[in-house]
């Protein structure tokens, strides 16, 4: 697997900027308040579907018995909500081209 450098919310924004003629203070005006209407959504137990690309998916996690990989001790794990992102069709298949 090759190493790649990691996107980021100004890569983004730069993007915009640069395919928009958005200003760099309105591109990332706009990111952020992107990321934040989907932070919004998934903290009030929302699934974020974005066509094309993927789907953050919530699940609940009921409690359970665990053990401790160096002891053996059970310990109970707390019910929690976790997300999940599953990839779309079309996301897998420019991942795999890529590849």
């Amino acid at each position: 697997m090759r190493s790649v450098g990691t996107l980021t919310r100004a890569d983004l924004a730069e993007t915009i900027n640069r395919k928009m003629g958005l200003s760099r203070a309105e591109s990332l005006e706009l990111v952020e308040s992107i990321l934040d209407h989907m932070c919004d959504a998934l903290a009030n137990g929302e699934n974020v579907k974005v066509s094309g690309f993927g789907s953050f998916v919530l699940r609940d996690k009921n409690e359970r018995i665990g053990r401790n990989p160096k002891t053996g001790v059970e310990v109970p794990i707390t019910p929690r909500r976790v997300m999940t992102f599953r990839a779309s069709q079309l996301l897998k298949e420019q991942i795999a081209k890529a590849g």
